[in-house]
């Protein structure tokens, strides 16, 4: 405060009367552009912002967003976000790829990164954030196919994707892998690899659907569902919720869920996370540093950029051995022994 005040006794009046008004500015701002599903959608908008928080935090910057209502917002958000002094841009999801690939190369001065997209080739103002969800997914597989009563699994998405249908790949590999372990023969619905076909609710807002998909799977026998569609799974651990776990669990992505939805966080088995909020959090220090360069940056479970959550009140649920087994499939994936994909 004493610097402060001598600074200002030895400006014009005038110019120290406004310093006064707007007081000390922050000399550093990131802005984010959401997906729709809204800043606080429990997933990957809400997991994105938390790294821009925490960047606030630890680096006394300034953070702001704009939410997207509709695919017709992405345009119009990041072109105002450019017009307001933002230092870095960080639009969230896969869908933005479009928009902020035609803004990054209109304004080949600001910075751009984007979560769940890359361009081949890269553009120099423009770092993607994308993540290798589908060793974690491997994973939860491995874990639901041991754990399932009926040995039938369920697995439904957002959009068909490729953020989305890493999730679907890794799992449905991971209950192969189970398979092939074990000479069982635990099934997954609602997604075919070789086909790319599957479940999808084509959004990822509606709780309805959510419930309505879990529902339908239920009903054909899985007692462990894994909804990739963002806040649509919130609908489907209420029905967990309702049946009961000894009945239907969950799996739950981006976040771990047994925090992000306290409510209902006992039906949740696990969670495949993935750590936006890490990486973003990251990117903006880049960009601070001026050690920002355009490419990719790359989360797996070597780095810490995805992983398996604790199983917290499920923990029982899974035996000792299980838990052994995931250990050494972990170091596999992550040593190279074990293939996540072809």
């Amino acid at each position: 405060m004493t610097t402060f005040t001598y600074t200002l006794r030895n400006l014009g009046s005038a110019t120290a009367f406004l310093l006064a008004m707007i007081g000390p500015a922050h000399a550093f701002t990131a802005c984010q552009v959401t997906d729709t599903g809204g800043i606080d959608d429990n997933s990957f908008n809400q997991t994105a912002w938390k790294g821009v928080e925490d960047a606030m935090a630890d680096f006394a910057i300034d953070g702001r967003f704009l939410e997207s209502q509709a695919e017709t917002d992405y345009e119009a958000n990041i072109n105002s976000l450019i017009e307001g002094d933002c230092d870095i841009i960080i639009t969230v999801g896969f869908l933005l790829g479009d928009a902020t690939q035609k803004a990054a190369r209109a304004n080949p001065d600001q910075r751009f990164s984007i979560v769940d997209f890359a361009y081949e080739p890269a553009i120099p103002n423009v770092l993607g954030q994308v993540y290798s969800t589908d060793e974690a997914a491997f994973l939860a597989g491995y874990l639901a196919a041991g754990v399932s009563e009926t040995k039938i699994l369920g697995v439904f998405g957002g959009i068909n994707i490729p953020p989305v249908t890493i999730f679907m790949d890794g799992f449905v590999r991971g209950v192969d892998h189970y398979n092939a372990q074990k000479g069982a023969s635990v099934s997954v619905l609602g997604w075919d690899i070789d086909s790319r076909e599957g479940l999808f609710t084509n959004n990822f807002e509606s709780l309805d659907d959510g419930r309505a998909f879990a529902q339908n799977l239920y009903d054909e026998g899985a007692d462990i569902v894994l909804p990739v569609a963002g806040p649509v799974g919130l609908g489907s651990a209420a029905l967990a919720d309702e049946l009961g776990t000894d009945k239907l669990k969950i799996i739950g992505v981006d976040a771990d869920l047994y925090f992000t939805d306290p409510q209902k966080s006992h039906v949740y088995l696990t969670s495949i996370t993935k750590r936006m909020d890490a990486t973003v959090r990251q990117v903006i220090e880049t960009a601070m540093n001026d050690t920002f360069n355009g490419g990719v940056l790359v989360g797996s479970l070597e780095n810490g950029g995805v992983d398996l959550a604790s199983f917290h009140d499920l923990d029982s649920a899974v035996p000792q051995e299980m838990k052994a087994e995931l250990d050494t499939i972990r170091e596999g994936i992550i040593a190279g022994t074990i293939k996540v994909r072809p």
